[in-house]
């Protein structure tokens, strides 16, 4: 702790010593008519330093050190503008001229924050996507970014994968690609194993600390992501990449693209097939995915159609490891599938898989009125349809509505499965002005239709002929989910920001659940949402800026808290309260940000072990609970070659009074026992990540990457016998391009790269996620702990060839 502590002070006295010397560069960014541009960012290149131009279309840096700088401008509608000017004192005037085919950003742009938002956000860009991006699953690929803990079933980040923002989970994170919810509507959590080597189709993704901005879909609780698959690109194009490596982990993936096409058409298209036998036994996953996009470019309107899908077949991981065969050195034993044959001897069913596959089809439309107003809308749908499979020993085949006289139980397979639609339309209109306003009206309205049925295909020692019968339960599930929110970007004065942003959710859900009496009947929960969110953000003086904002977010309860529990029993929505304030500091070699966040929930729903009024497990609320903590991110170039990236998240995160329900068998009731101001589970009080990265500007580079979570506890109660351990993980990344990119013509091979990731090189036995259960018996209490292990020491390769010029 000492050693983080004196690094951040060394950043914070560097962040106020590095002005050097009085040299400045200022300017006027305009378009070909002459007209002022507002809200443009405007980056000197190779440094920390970035600005918003205002709202007469100026930017300004000073205390520059060097002669030569090099700046970038970007605007969404333009084409991004590079040059180099001499300094000192220069005064430039930046044209920047209409690109059509550059709509794309418009239809992600009105549920992203920016600089004036006053919330904790981080752009993540398709370089920086590329350079982790070795095959693993896209939570994987974000593991060093602020606040973030990531786990793998497999142990080595294929298959199932999740990730958990300031300790909140997958089913609290909002989660949208091009703007259109992904998150499932009924757990609303996202499953990354259904999006294969999704990673390798983003421009770039969004990731969102706390409440965030108003986005479509599933309420954000935790954080966002808000990913936007590629842009199209000015030349004709295609890729290919091959990577492999430990655990017989492969992945395989071919790109192409037309370019525009006739200034107006282009298209691109994706293949991958990904596979690997996992650190975990028979942890194996076999995943396909594709992705295709076609769109037209005019003057004004841009219509562009992207479909993308993928196919998984995992064998199921999700049991986890018993503590008892951690202790006794079996990091991998996986009882998924076991069953005892006659002789007593263990045996795994083969297929004890889960089979899924999900596509999704989107149709996007951006009409650019004029220089202020910008409309742009999307129909959408997703098509999911798949099933897990499993050997059950010891079943009555009467509850599987098999006609059966006898009172023998008897082995079985059985499939559950999950038959679903997602449909609907997100669409937003933007007014830039050529004052000191910028404003948005969007919103969303999608519909899930969604069968549960489950299936019996085979039934071990019944007679001959005996029929299975048909589905042994059917739920069907429809989720109406409509929202409409506005923001606005206002200039008070000068160096002074407001924003504002309102919006409104609805919601009805319709399912099969119990009444008191324990019968199945339909049943209907309808929610109406208020999400306010205000903020400030300040330049207090050259180079830094400060920010603060409210927001508040509400989250009705998920499929299971319905369907395992009568109306009378039914817990109620999650409302978040969240403050966020903070600091940014952008020099020529130093970047830093401090956040402070503190989020009060009102109740929050939390796992007792509570058995309702149906007999079912379900969450319950708990009435105040609170995380609070400090985000401190930063970068530093040392010099030419040599550059360092980190992050520190310290945070605190209670509940105010928290009752456990043990279930006491040799009374058949549950005893209570209730804990004040306890942490919350899967929080960790600290999470850290460093990156140190040699660049010799000549094709060669490798980082070296550092990651430490303190402890978890794996319930609320803040037992030391019921925890995860801390842990710290050292990989490394390297890469060789031998062939560098290239604007010629003729030339076969535009970039031709070697890459090596070498994760665990401590080879650290460690576990990243877990749960426990426990009970009394004969009077004594006994507790069950189940981990996640991950990977010792492993390795991945690849190779990457790129063909056609350079965008």
């Amino acid at each position: 702790m000492k050693k983080i502590f004196c690094a951040l002070a060394i950043v914070a006295i560097t962040a106020f010593n590095m002005h050097g010397q009085n040299r400045a560069l200022s300017g006027i960014v305009a378009d070909s008519t002459g007209d002022a541009i507002q809200f443009a960012i405007v980056t000197i290149q190779g440094t920390y330093q970035s600005v918003q131009t205002k709202s007469d279309g100026s930017f300004q840096f000073s205390n520059l050190s060097d002669t030569i700088y090099c700046i970038s401008v970007h605007m969404i509608g333009y084409e991004n503008f590079k040059q180099c000017y001499n300094i000192p004192n220069s005064t430039v005037r930046v044209t920047l001229k209409k690109a059509p085919y550059q709509k794309d950003e418009i239809v992600v742009s009105s549920t992203r924050a920016d600089q004036n938002s006053g919330v904790a956000y981080t752009n993540i860009s398709k370089e920086e996507l590329a350079s982790q991006n070795y095959g693993q699953d896209l939570p994987i690929v974000l593991n060093t970014q602020t606040s973030v803990v990531t786990t793998s079933d497999a142990g080595n980040g294929f298959g199932y994968t999740g990730l958990r923002i300031r300790g909140s989970d997958a089913n609290r994170i909002n989660v949208t690609i091009n703007g259109i919810p992904v998150n499932d509507a009924e757990s609303q959590g996202t499953f990354w194993v259904d999006l294969p080597d999704v990673v390798s189709s983003a421009e770039n993704i969004q990731l969102q600390r706390g409440v965030g901005t108003s986005t479509n879909g599933a309420g954000s609780f935790g954080g966002t992501l808000n990913l936007q698959t590629e842009l199209n690109r000015k030349n004709s194009y295609s890729e290919m990449v091959a990577s492999g490596g430990s655990f017989n982990s492969w992945r395989g993936t071919a790109k192409a693209g037309t370019g525009i096409i006739g200034d107006h058409w282009s298209f691109d298209m994706r293949l991958s097939q990904l596979g690997s036998d996992g650190f975990i036994d028979r942890g194996r996953s076999d995943l396909h995915s594709w992705y295709f996009s076609g769109g037209y470019y005019g003057d004004k309107l841009m219509v562009k159609g992207i479909m993308f899908g993928g196919r998984e077949r995992t064998y199921q991981c999700w049991y986890g490891v018993s503590e008892d065969s951690i202790n006794a050195g079996n990091f991998t034993y996986n009882s998924a599938g076991e069953y005892f044959d006659s002789s007593g001897n263990a045996q795994y069913y083969k297929d004890q898989i889960d089979a899924y596959g999900q596509d999704y089809y989107q149709l996007h439309f951006v009409y650019a009125a004029n220089q202020s107003w910008t409309i742009n809308w999307s129909l959408h749908a997703t098509k999911g349809k798949g099933y897990y499979e499993e050997y059950k020993e010891d079943q009555s085949l009467s509850e599987y509505l098999i006609n059966d006289t006898s009172s023998t139980l008897n082995d079985l397979v059985r499939r559950r499965w999950l038959d679903n639609w997602f449909y609907g339309i997100t669409y937003a209109a933007q007014y830039n002005s050529l004052c000191k306003t910028q404003f948005i009206l969007g919103g969303a309205s999608n519909v899930y239709e969604g069968k549960h049925f489950g299936e019996v295909i085979t039934a071990i020692g019944i007679p001959a002929g005996t029929s299975l019968g048909g589905h042994y339960y059917d739920d069907y599930a429809n989720k109406q989910d409509n929202n409409v929110f506005a923001k606005l970007n206002y200039s008070l004065r000068k160096n002074l920001n407001a924003y504002l942003d309102l919006q409104a959710r609805s919601i009805r859900y319709s399912f099969t659940g119990f009444d008191t009496t324990g019968s199945s009947l339909p049943q209907q929960a309808n929610y109406l949402f208020f999400n306010p969110k205000a903020g400030l953000t300040a330049l207090v003086a050259t180079r830094h800026t400060v920010y603060f904002s409210f927001g508040v977010g509400n989250k009705e309860p998920n499929r299971d808290d319905f369907t395992n529990s009568s109306p009378s029993s039914r817990p109620l929505h999650e409302t978040l309260y969240d403050f966020e304030t903070g600091w940014k500091f952008g020099g020529t070699k130093l970047g830093a940000e401090v956040n402070l966040y503190y989020m009060h929930y009102t109740n929050q729903l939390v796992l007792t072990g509570r058995v309702n009024d149906v007999g079912a497990y379900t969450r319950e609320n708990v009435d105040a609970s609170f995380r609070r903590g400090v985000e401190v991110s930063f970068g530093y170039l040392i010099n030419k070659q040599f550059s360092f990236t980190g992050n520190v998240t310290l945070s605190q995160n209670k509940i105010e009074s928290f009752t456990e329900f043990l279930d006491n068998y040799d009374n058949y009731t549950q005893e209570e026992i209730t804990y004040t101001n306890t942490s919350i589970g899967f929080s960790p009080s600290i999470i850290s990540a460093g990156t140190l990265t040699w660049n010799n500007n000549k094709g060669l580079s490798a980082s070296v990457i550092g990651k430490y979570v303190s402890k978890q506890y794996l319930d609320n109660t803040t037992s030391e016998d019921r925890k995860i351990d801390p842990y710290f993980t050292l990989n490394m990344i390297t890469s060789w391009m031998i062939i560098k990119p290239s604007s010629k013509t003729g030339q076969k091979i535009s970039e031709l790269t070697l890459g090596l990731q070498v994760n665990n090189l401590l080879n650290t036995m460690y576990s990243s996620n877990g749960y426990t259960y426990g009970f009394i018996s004969d009077a004594e209490t006994s507790r069950y702990n189940y981990y996640y292990p991950q990977a010792g020491i492993n390795a991945m390769g690849m190779l990457t060839m790129k063909f056609g010029r350079v965008n």
